[in-house]
C-alpha cells in the first residue's frame, strides 16, 4: 500500500510542544503499548483498539438522551449515577457527524472517546501546518504512544513520508519492540528518544506487566548499529519503584558503558489518572519526589555520566 493512504489509531496530536525533542515539535500519539505501567500519564494508549472514557460526574442527573441512542445499549442509569458496560460497548461504529451517537446526544462533554482511525496523508497534512514553527528552530514531527511502533506498519510509513517532506522526525520509545520494526525506524529517524525504567527485571516485570531483556538489548543494538543518530534516554522517577540513588546510579553507568551522551529524569506526575479514572481502572496513588530529591538523582546522574 502506498504510505500516503495507510491507516493507523492516533488519539491526538499535540502542537507547540518542547520536550519531545529538539526544538518546537508537533507530537502524535498512536495507540497500543506492550507495557502496562502502573503510572502511566496516557493510558487512553495502551491498548490498540478504540475506546470510550467516561466522565459519570459530568452527567446531569434529569438526563437520558444517551441511553435510547446506544446501539448496543451498553449504558444505564440508576440511583449511582450513569454506567457503561464495557464488554458492550462498540467504542463506537455508527457515528453521528463524525462522533459517536452517545456523545452526540450529549449535552455535556461526559463521554471522551480516545481513538480515531487516520491516514498517514491526513495526519501529514495536519502537522505540516506547523512547518513555519520547525523552520525557525529545528522541530518537527514526534510519534509517541503508548508505544508508537506498536502500529510499526502505520509508524514506518508516517516516519518515511515525514522525511520525503523534509520533515525533522523524532520517535519516543519504551524499547518493547521487535528489533527488526526499531531498526527501520532508525533509518528514517533524525532523533530517537528512550526510556530505560529499571535495571532489575524482575521489578520491571511487576511494575509494567513484562521484564525489560528486550529494550535493554535494543538500546545496546541502537548504539552499536546507529552510533550516529541523536539519542536522549530516560528513565521516569517513580516512589517506590526506582527513586533510589542506587539505581539512578546504575542506569548512569550502564549508559555511560554504552557511550550514552543525553541521559534525562523524569518527575513522576499524576496526570494520567483522570483518564485512567474515566477507563474504568483503577490508577495509582503516589506522592511525587520533591524537588530537592530530584535535583539530588540528577546530580547523581551526571557526575556519574560525565565522570
Amino acid at each position: 500500500m502506498e504510505d500516503i493512504r495507510r491507516e493507523g489509531v492516533v488519539t491526538n496530536i499535540q502542537r507547540f510542544s518542547t520536550h519531545d525533542g529538539p526544538g518546537i515539535r508537533t507530537v502524535v500519539f498512536l495507540k497500543g503499548c506492550p507495557l502496562r505501567c502502573l503510572w502511566c500519564c496516557n493510558p487512553e494508549t495502551q491498548r490498540p483498539d478504540i475506546e470510550m472514557g467516561l466522565a459519570p460526574d459530568k452527567c446531569l442527573p434529569e438526563c437520558d438522551r444517551c441511553l435510547s441512542r446506544c446501539p448496543a445499549q451498553a449504558l444505564t442509569k440508576d440511583e449511582g449515577g450513569l454506567r457503561l458496560e464495557r464488554s458492550l460497548c462498540l467504542s463506537c461504529a455508527p457515528l453521528v457527524e463524525g462522533r459517536p451517537p452517545c456523545d452526540a446526544a450529549c449535552p455535556e462533554e461526559v463521554f471522551v472517546p480516545y481513538g480515531r482511525r487516520r491516514s498517514v496523508g491526513d495526519v501529514l497534512d495536519e502537522v505540516e501546518r506547523d512547518a513555519p514553527f520547525f523552520r525557525y528552530e529545528q522541530g518537527g514531527l514526534t510519534l509517541s504512544g503508548g508505544e508508537a511502533l506498536f502500529q510499526p506498519d502505520f509508524a514506518l510509513a508516517l516516519l518515511r513520508e515525514a522525511q520525503s517532506r523534509m520533515l525533522h522526525t523524532s520517535l519516543e520509545t519504551c524499547g518493547m519492540v521487535p528489533e527488526a520494526v526499531l531498526k527501520e525506524a532508525c533509518r528514517h529517524l533524525d532523533y530517537l528518544l528512550f526510556d530505560v525504567k529499571t535495571l532489575d527485571d524482575d521489578a520491571h516485570r511487576q511494575a509494567t506487566g513484562v521484564g525489560n531483556g528486550r529494550i535493554l538489548s535494543n538500546l545496546r543494538m541502537v548504539r552499536r548499529e546507529f552510533p550516529n543518530l541523536p539519542l536522549r534516554v530516560r528513565t521516569p522517577v517513580i516512589p517506590r519503584f526506582n527513586d533510589t540513588a542506587d539505581m539512578v546510579e546504575r542506569i548512569a553507568r550502564f549508559l555511560k558503558e554504552l557511550g550514552v551522551a543525553e541521559y534525562e529524569l523524569l518527575t513522576y506526575h499524576a496526570y494520567g489518572t483522570g483518564k485512567t479514572l474515566s477507563l474504568g481502572r483503577p490508577a495509582m496513588e503516589a506522592v511525587p519526589p520533591s524537588d530537592e530529591t530530584m535535583a539530588t538523582l540528577r546530580r547523581l546522574a551526571e557526575e556519574t555520566l560525565r565522570g
